[in-house]
C-alpha cells in the first residue's frame, strides 16, 4: 500500500470511496435520505474537485495497486476554523483540521487508516501547523479509539448539520 497526493484525474476515484464510507462515521439513527444527501453535495466528484483545486486543501489516497479502487483517503484544511464552536475550543495555533479521514472496510485493519493519518500530520507539519484538530460523532467509538491512540485529546464540541437535523461531535486536538 501507498499513500500519496492526490491530482485532479483521481476526483472520481476520491469520490467512489466517499460514497462507500462516509455512512460508517454516521450514527445508526441517521436518515439514509441524509446521509445520500450530503454524499451527492459534500462528496461529489465536483466537489471534490473543488477541494483539490482549493490550496488550503491537502488531500492524499491509499492504494494497494495502481489502477485499482482506493483504499481510504485524508483531506488536511489548513487554516484557522469557521466554527465559533472551534475555534473557541483549541488551543494550538497555528493550526490544520484534519477533515475527512476515510478507509474502505475491506482495508480496516491492515494500517491504511494509521498511515493516512502519519502522512497527514505530516503535511500538516509541512504547511507550517504547531497544532490538528477535527470532529467526529459522538457515538462513534471506533474512530474515538483511533484518533486518542494517534495522541488526539478532546478539547471540546461541535454540532455538524446532517439534512434537516444537527449530529453532535467532539472536538480532537493534538499538537505536532
Amino acid at each position: 500500500m501507498t499513500v500519496r497526493h492526490a491530482v485532479p484525474s483521481d476526483a472520481a476515484a476520491i469520490a467512489d470511496v466517499a460514497a462507500r464510507t462516509f455512512a460508517l462515521a454516521c450514527p445508526p439513527s441517521t436518515p439514509p435520505e441524509a446521509t445520500a444527501a450530503f454524499i451527492a453535495t459534500s462528496l461529489s466528484e465536483s466537489a471534490f474537485a473543488d477541494y483539490l483545486a482549493d490550496p488550503a486543501r491537502t488531500l492524499l489516497v491509499a492504494e494497494s495497486a495502481v489502477g485499482a479502487p482506493f483504499d481510504g483517503y485524508a483531506m488536511l484544511v489548513v487554516g484557522e476554523p469557521a466554527d465559533p464552536d472551534v475555534a473557541g475550543a483549541i488551543r494550538i495555533r497555528p493550526t490544520a483540521e484534519l477533515s475527512k479521514i476515510y478507509v474502505r472496510t475491506a482495508s480496516h485493519g491492515r494500517g491504511t487508516a494509521a498511515e493516512l493519518m502519519t502522512r497527514s500530520l505530516d503535511a500538516a507539519r509541512s504547511a507550517g501547523a504547531d497544532g490538528v484538530w477535527l470532529g467526529t460523532n459522538v457515538e462513534n467509538a471506533r474512530a474515538q479509539r483511533f484518533y486518542a491512540k494517534h495522541g488526539f485529546v478532546v478539547v471540546g464540541a461541535k454540532r455538524f448539520k446532517l439534512g434537516d437535523r444537527y449530529e453532535d461531535d467532539l472536538v480532537f486536538e493534538r499538537a505536532l
